[in-house]
C-alpha cells in the first residue's frame, strides 16, 4: 500500500473543509448531513472522517480554521481590514464569502442553542477579541489611536461593527457603498 505524504494528507484536509465550509453555509448545521458531505466533499464518509472524528468536529474545524485566518489579519491590520477583506470578496461567485458567512452564522446560532458548543468556542473567540485589542494598544502606543476612549470600548465598537457587517452581507443584502462606512468605522477610531 502506497504511503500518503503529510502534505497530501494536509491537502485533503483542505479540501473537506472548503467543501463542508459550503455545505454548513448552504445547509445549516442540521441539514449538512453525512450524504450532503459526501457529495459536496466528492468523497465517502470514511475518507471525510479519517480525517474528522466526526460531524461536530469538521464543522468545529472549519469555525476554527475562519478564526485562525481572522486572528491573523486582525493581528498583522486590524479589525477593520477584516471587514474590508470580506467586503472585497462579497462579490464574488465563488462561494468562498457565501460559506464564510454561513459558517459565522451557524456558530452564532449554535451559541445560542448548544452550550457544550458555546464552551468549546469560547477561547476561539477570547483569541479574536484579544488579537483586536492588542492591535488596538499598538497603535494606542504609536499614537495613531484616539486617547479619549478606551481600548476595551473600541474593541466593542469594532466588534459591533464587524457583526453588523457580516448580518448584512449573510441576508443577502447589497453590499452598496459599505467601503465609504468602514472608511467612517476606521475614522471613528483614529486620533485627530
Amino acid at each position: 500500500m502506497p504511503r500518503v505524504s503529510q502534505d497530501q494528507l494536509d491537502a485533503r484536509r483542505h479540501e473537506i473543509l472548503t467543501a463542508a465550509r459550503g455545505c454548513f453555509a448552504r445547509f445549516g448545521y442540521e441539514g449538512a448531513t453525512v450524504r450532503r458531505l459526501e457529495e459536496a466533499t466528492g468523497m465517502s464518509r470514511g475518507a471525510i472522517f479519517h480525517h474528522f472524528r466526526d460531524k461536530e468536529s469538521l464543522f468545529l474545524a472549519v469555525a476554527e480554521d475562519d478564526a485562525a485566518t481572522m486572528v491573523e489579519t486582525v493581528a498583522r491590520n486590524g479589525l477593520v481590514q477584516v471587514m474590508r477583506d470580506l467586503l472585497g470578496r462579497a462579490g464574488n461567485s465563488d462561494g468562498d464569502t457565501a460559506g464564510w458567512l454561513g459558517t459565522q452564522l451557524e456558530v452564532s446560532h449554535r451559541l445560542r442553542t448548544d452550550p457544550a458548543f458555546a464552551k468549546r468556542w469560547a477561547e476561539r473567540s477570547a483569541a479574536i477579541a484579544d488579537a483586536t485589542r492588542e492591535r488596538l494598544q499598538r497603535q494606542r502606543d504609536a499614537g495613531v489611536l484616539r486617547q479619549d476612549v478606551p481600548v476595551e470600548v473600541l474593541t466593542q465598537f469594532l466588534e459591533l461593527a464587524y457583526d453588523g457587517l457580516v448580518l448584512h452581507l449573510a441576508t443577502g443584502r447589497p453590499p452598496g457603498d459599505l467601503a465609504r462606512v468602514l472608511d467612517l468605522v476606521e475614522d471613528a477610531v483614529r486620533r485627530h
